[in-house]
């Protein structure tokens, strides 16, 4: 299998690859709130335990929040900025992720949204785990370089 050349055209702004989407998201996750940045070595971890799970995260901080703009609405909407991109990203590669919009109070919905996640084929999983791994891995390496010293002690991460 060769490699697919991934990219995106966003809001008139074209992103040529994994590492410029990383970047922006790493940015604007940074001006949310600079604690949330910690999130990207949890989002790397979370990888190997699927597509349902990796999606699933943002949810688990918004039932956390207790405000918008509060610490963990800040981290979910990390989370779901991530996903949302990996969603535009493997569009034009024809794989198409399920990203339906669901509400806690309303545990259908989302039971709903991890059926279609476990429905997509295994090979196509495997592409969509690939790219999303390449996508966290620049993730990583953006926050490595966006984190001021001091800024995050990993003691206070949730």
């Amino acid at each position: 299998m060769a490699w697919k050349y991934y990219s995106l055209v966003e809001n008139g702004r074209e992103f040529h690859s994994l590492d410029q989407i990383a970047q922006t998201l790493v940015l604007d996750a940074r001006q949310r709130d600079r604690k949330s940045l910690n999130q990207s070595f949890k989002m790397r971890e979370a990888v190997a335990y699927g597509l349902e799970r990796f999606w699933g995260e943002h949810l688990r901080l918004q039932g956390r929040s207790k405000r918008d703009g509060d610490e963990f609405d800040c981290k979910g909407q990390y989370w779901k900025a991530t996903w949302d991109a990996l969603v535009r990203i493997m569009q034009p590669g024809g794989i198409e992720i399920p990203n339906d919009a669901v509400d806690l109070r309303h545990p259908n919905t989302v039971k709903a949204m991890a059926g279609k996640l476990w429905s997509i084929t295994v090979e196509d999983q495997r592409i969509i785990l690939a790219v999303l791994t390449q996508l966290c891995d620049a993730i990583v390496w953006w926050t490595q370089r966006y984190k001021g010293p001091g800024d995050l002690p990993s003691d206070e991460e949730n």
